[in-house]
């Protein structure tokens, strides 16, 4: 029963573990020699992804779009209450993978400065976006958006 209690918690900060790596993490027992490779898990939960889009934003998104999610009048469009991006959250998915060239309309504002990528997995992405989403947006965790909604959307290089 213990070795079993001790699996689960080794399990269970493996998989937490996942949520801020790309890959398998290996898990090795003190008492033993057998390894366990936890697979890549593509959806964390939402307290480890909320954790993960609030650290991007702050190191990424924070001086164009300021810390309220407001952004700047005329040069950097607001994520908060952002009609643009509720209107397809997906394309901000997009817009932080890949970057962002063209012309918007945000909250009846048009706004030209290009986006440069801020994140280079999907995983970030994704956690950035449901961060900024729920965060700024009202969003309910059961309306945050999954890894399987954003399967399709490419990493441009």
């Amino acid at each position: 029963m213990k070795k079993l209690a001790l699996f689960t918690v080794i399990t269970g900060l493996s998989a937490m573990l996942l949520s801020f790596t790309n890959g398998p993490v290996r898990v090795e027992k003190s008492t033993q020699t057998k390894v366990v490779t936890v697979p890549f898990q593509q959806d964390v939960s939402i307290k480890a992804q909320m954790t993960a889009g609030e650290k991007i934003f702050k190191e990424k998104c924070v001086a164009c779009h300021q810390a309220d999610g407001n952004g700047l009048a005329g040069a950097f469009p607001p994520l908060k209450n952002s009609d643009y991006l509720k209107a397809d959250p997906k394309r901000g998915i997009h817009q932080v993978l890949n970057g962002s060239n063209e012309e918007m309309t945000v909250n009846g504002a048009v706004y030209k400065v290009p986006m440069p990528a801020q994140v280079t997995t999907k995983e970030d992405a994704l956690a950035v976006i449901n961060y900024v989403l729920k965060e700024f947006n009202g969003y309910s965790d059961d309306k945050l958006l999954k890894m399987t909604d954003i399967k399709d959307i490419e990493i441009k290089k």
